[in-house]
């Protein structure tokens, strides 16, 4: 130390000075306290893939994929027929098995190779039972009959969890949309009865699309798909679909977490929807009466945008068979009502430490 200097300040011992301490250790709080939102992903808009204009599908209400192919199946008919569509949209067998369904309204593709068909339309809701078909690449065919707990339900949407266990979502105009699954192992022919296991709220939106005038067909859940790893479940409606994150493979825990919504404007009557082996999102509907055509369109990326973008999503109990529809909960509403509290409570912690800080820094310049 030289004559007439000054002994060093205890303050920038060790080269960090006392306010750089403690601004370090309020950094490191605010990483711990506070970590950051994830990240939100967006999917891909929707792009044309081909043209289905087959008169045989002009109702085209349920689609499903094996990575080569396509199998698609329309509204109603006298006999049960899967239409194998190639990736040019062009039929190049149809599948049939000797029996006649009521109105089939889905398809879901098991790892097996077997097609689930979803007998469940009921726009009357006047069906005793609805029906499951199990239908063979060869045309052979199970037939499964189902009851419903409640009284009859028009439902247009089939999800195939990764166990095999089928679901079946209503399509309802006014409030949530019932979740309904087998209460035990199915039973040829039946009737199995089903089970209430939640409900499921989806839209209005303003996309465009739809037979129906203002935002009344964004609220109709009119299919369903479950990726192939079982790790996304799809809802849609005449204007958007809705992608629900499983990782566990669970459907109904899955509904019950906030979506990721796909919009796919412009559709006259948008019903189908699947996923690729890729995560690509499939969706096209019918154009019976809309023209001469359905576009078949493909969101890449869908269900890798959904794992994604699923970190933040708090994952709700699916509400079941709810005395109202005003009781049915929306993940939406709670999702955003966390987010509020928690931007609450971090800009409160902010300003608080930034009043520490400053309040410090006086005390250290003293």
């Amino acid at each position: 130390m030289t004559a007439g200097s000054s002994p060093p300040s205890r303050a920038r011992l060790g080269g960090v000075t006392g306010r750089q301490r403690v601004f370090l250790l309020l950094v490191a709080f605010l990483v711990l306290a506070f970590p950051a939102l994830p990240a939100s992903a967006t999917p891909e808009a929707p792009a044309e893939l081909c043209r289905v204009t087959d008169p045989r599908l002009a109702e085209l209400s349920g689609v499903a994929s094996d990575g080569d192919r396509w199998y698609a199946v329309p509204d109603g008919g006298e006999q049960v027929r899967v239409y194998v569509v190639g990736r040019d949209c062009a039929v190049q067998r149809v599948i049939t098995s000797p029996v006649d369904p009521f109105d089939v309204e889905d398809v879901a593709r098991a790892p097996d190779g077997t097609l689930w068909l979803a007998d469940t339309g009921d726009n009357r809701k006047q069906r005793d039972t609805v029906a499951l078909h199990a239908v063979s690449p060869n045309g052979g065919s199970v037939l499964y009959r189902l009851s419903y707990p409640d009284g009859p339900r028009d439902a247009e949407a089939l999800l195939l969890d990764r166990r095999g266990v089928p679901y079946l979502v209503t399509k309802e105009p006014l409030g949530g949309s019932g979740v309904y699954r087998p209460k035990g192992p199915l039973v040829a022919p039946g009737p199995s009865e089903l089970e209430r296991v939640g409900t499921v709220r989806v839209g209005p939106t303003d996309t465009t699309g739809g037979p129906l005038s203002g935002t009344v067909g964004s609220v109709l859940v009119t299919g369903g798909a479950v990726s192939h790893d079982g790790s996304v479940v799809a809802l849609r409606t005449y204007t958007d679909a809705y992608l629900f994150a499983a990782p566990d493979g669970d459907v109904v825990a899955a509904l019950g977490r906030e979506p990721v919504r796909v919009p796919l404007p412009n559709e006259p009557q948008g019903e189908a929807i699947a996923f690729e082996p890729d995560g690509t999102l499939l969706s096209a509907g019918e154009f019976g009466d809309f023209g001469a055509g359905s576009v078949l369109r493909g969101v890449a990326g869908a269900v890798q945008a959904t794992q994604a973008g699923s970190g933040g999503g708090r994952q709700q109990p699916l509400p079941t068979a709810p005395a109202s529809t005003d009781s049915v909960a929306s993940p939406s509403a709670d999702n955003a009502e966390d987010f509020g509290l928690w931007k609450a409570l971090g800009v409160g912690g902010i300003v608080v430490t930034a009043a520490a800080v400053l309040a410090l820094g006086r005390r250290l310049r003293r």
